[in-house]
């Protein structure tokens, strides 16, 4: 009974295990099925992924293509502009290297014939002077007498004859005379008074530049006046271009601006070109080489002085190397400066005084002339501000002060310095009263103009009857830039004197400046 139910049980086991492997089996083949679909499908995405890439690869070596294409037709494009210019540029050279060569021909034909010429001349003149001496000795032969011998008679007879003409002419110039000293000596004065006046007043408002030939100045002047535009407006002064030959004319009340302008122009010329931003580059480095001349001349005061030795601060030195281009009265600022300094220095020795001291306040007196054309205020305050921030003595201080009264005198030095200012500028021919009121004027004109808002530059010219005001062009209009010029216009109607009328232009400037690199 026990075996046959553990065979029965033994059956089922095995009849459930049966039954469970071909469940088993059943579900692997799905497995395996399911397993193969998603393959499928995977391997059917990656197909399109790669197809896809592929697509995009294609696209991107068209467009690479397309890019590279396009700047290859550009670069040869360029290349064949620059080629071309090339071209034009050899053309030209060979042409100019022609012209020389045929140019170099011309000369030596020339000078060939010229060689000809000068032996032909020599030899016409050595038969010239064999005639001249046979037809002496033919006249000799005639005559009887030497040449020397019939010279003398020639000569007595002569000077008989022209001693009663000499006296008669004599006798009626000498009543001419007595007729007409009065009127004569009048009429020279007159001359000698207006030449005097005219060197004088050209000397200290206009310099002349000399150029090479008439069609520089075509070039100075520039297709409708652009270049000397730019240059009156960069440099601030007037330039006349007129029918004087290899020369035109710069004037204007400051000669530091004019100096500089003259030095501009120059250089120009001998560059060759011309244009606004060449005219503004040669400009600046001119600028730049005159503060180290000024310098350099102010060195060169005080070493004259024998003040190498004392301490001068720099800024000084080169104010006082500016008074060099500085006039009062029509006298030299800097030549007025040094003789006080002189006369300082002599007579503070021979009253007890320090005499390097006393040449040193002759030298500083005035050094506010140097800065008055840049700041407002009277030059003894410019000077006495720019001399104690720098640390001169007070004796200096009390000196540039007291020679015009705003202070007592202090110091034996200073009352020199006060003595010797007075005899340099009462001296004869020292000053002129006339002039000095001018350049007042027309330093007037410019400062009411300049005290403007958004005034960036202003410039007198043309001996002061106009005035260039040059303002930001991105703060003030067009509106603005006429209702400008009337009140300034109005306000020098009102502050300053002077003959005729006075122009106001207002200019408004944009530039757009870009750099190709």
């Amino acid at each position: 009974m026990i075996i046959e139910v553990l065979v029965s049980s033994g059956v089922s086991l095995i009849a459930g295990f049966l039954i469970q492997k071909k469940l088993n089996d059943a579900k692997y083949d799905v497995y395996v099925a399911q397993a193969q679909a998603k393959a499928k499908v995977i391997e059917h995405e990656a197909e399109i992924l790669l197809k896809n890439a592929k697509n995009e690869i294609a696209e991107k070596e068209l467009e690479i293509k397309k890019h590279y294409d396009s700047e290859l037709i550009k670069m040869q494009n360029e290349f064949e502009k620059k080629e071309l210019l090339l071209d034009q540029k050899e053309r030209e050279l060979n042409e100019l290297i022609q012209e020389q060569i045929v140019k170099d021909r011309t000369l030596s034909r020339e000078f060939k014939n010229l060689e000809k010429e000068k032996v032909r001349l020599a030899k016409q003149k050595e038969k010239y002077n064999a005639k001249m001496k046979e037809a002496e000795r033919l006249i000799e032969r005639g005559a009887g007498l030497t040449k020397e011998e019939a010279k003398e008679i020639v000569l007595e007879q002569a000077k008989q004859d022209a001693r009663a003409d000499m006296a008669h002419i004599v006798r009626k110039a000498v009543k001419e005379a007595e007729r007409n000293a009065k009127k004569e000596a009048n009429w020279v004065i007159a001359q000698a008074t207006t030449r005097f006046a005219g060197e004088f007043a050209g000397e200290r408002l206009i310099n002349v530049v000399h150029i090479p030939n008439d069609e520089i100045k075509g070039r100075i002047i520039g297709r409708d006046g652009k270049n000397i535009k730019s240059l009156e407006s960069t440099l601030g002064v007037d330039i006349i271009v007129d029918d004087t030959p290899n020369a035109i004319t710069i004037s204007h009340f400051n000669i530091y601006r004019r100096q500089v302008a003259v030095e501009v122009i120059t250089r120009l010329v001998e560059d060759g070109r011309i244009h606004p931003a060449r005219i503004e580059e040669i400009h600046q480095k001119v600028l730049e080489e005159f503060e180290e001349k000024v310098l350099e001349e102010g060195e060169n005061v005080i070493l004259e002085l024998g003040l190498g030795n004392c301490a001068i601060h720099p800024e000084l030195i080169k104010l006082i190397g500016k008074l060099k281009y500085r006039a009062s009265y029509g006298q030299n600022a800097l030549g007025h400066s040094l003789e006080v300094a002189y006369l300082s220095g002599t007579m503070a020795a021979e009253i007890g005084g320090d005499e390097l001291l006393a040449r040193r306040a002759g030298i500083m007196h005035d050094i506010g002339k140097a800065l008055t054309n840049d700041f407002e205020g009277s030059h003894v305050t410019l000077g006495y501000d720019i001399c104690k921030r720098y640390n001169e003595p007070s004796e200096v201080l009390n000196a540039i002060k007291a020679h015009h009264g705003e202070e007592e005198v202090k110091s034996i030095e200073a009352a020199v310095v006060c003595t010797a200012d007075a005899l340099s500028a009462a001296r004869p021919g020292a000053r002129r009263e006339v002039l000095e009121s001018f350049l007042k004027r027309v330093q007037g004109i410019e400062e009411i103009a300049s005290n403007h808002e958004n005034v960036r530059l202003a410039y007198a010219i043309n001996a002061g009857r106009e005035v260039r005001v040059m303002v930001e062009a991105d703060l003030v209009n067009d509106d603005e830039a006429i209702l400008m010029s009337q009140e300034i216009a109005k306000e020098i109607e009102q502050k300053i004197s002077y003959p005729g009328e006075i122009k106001v232009m207002v200019i408004r400037e944009v530039r757009a400046v870009s750099y190709a690199s």
